[in-house]
């Protein structure tokens, strides 16, 4: 995924989104740098525990633009992480399907093999 061109500039912006929220956070607010950064993250995801809240009235119009264009950043970088997944598991199970589908000149001797064995 890192090799695609795309990903990558989504990642960049992404780290750049968050990078600002943190900043702005530490800088407005007075939170320390984690809290600054778990803030923005769980923000951006619409998590939103409560336990951190903006208290000037600059952090709380901040994070009205902030969510409105980092929440569209974020789902832009996470859609592909989730089509990969998903298109992995799909060639997984076409591989496998493929591995037992058997050409229609051959035979398939597992059951009269099992037989002569004894095996039922």
């Amino acid at each position: 995924m890192l090799k695609d061109e795309k990903f990558r500039a989504l990642l960049y912006i992404t780290a750049f989104t968050l990078a600002i929220g943190t900043f702005f956070y530490h800088s407005v607010e007075g939170w320390d740098w984690l809290d600054s950064l778990y803030f923005s993250v769980i923000t951006l995801t619409t998590v939103g525990y409560g336990d951190f809240t903006p208290k000037t009235n600059i952090g709380k119009f901040f994070t009205i633009i902030y969510i409105f264009i980092g929440l569209g950043i974020l789902v832009a970088f996470v859609t592909p992480i989730g089509e990969y997944i998903v298109d992995r598991r799909l060639d997984r199970i076409q591989e496998r399907e493929q591995k037992k589908e058997i050409p229609e000149n051959e035979f398939d001797f597992s059951g009269v093999i099992g037989k002569l064995r004894g095996k039922k």
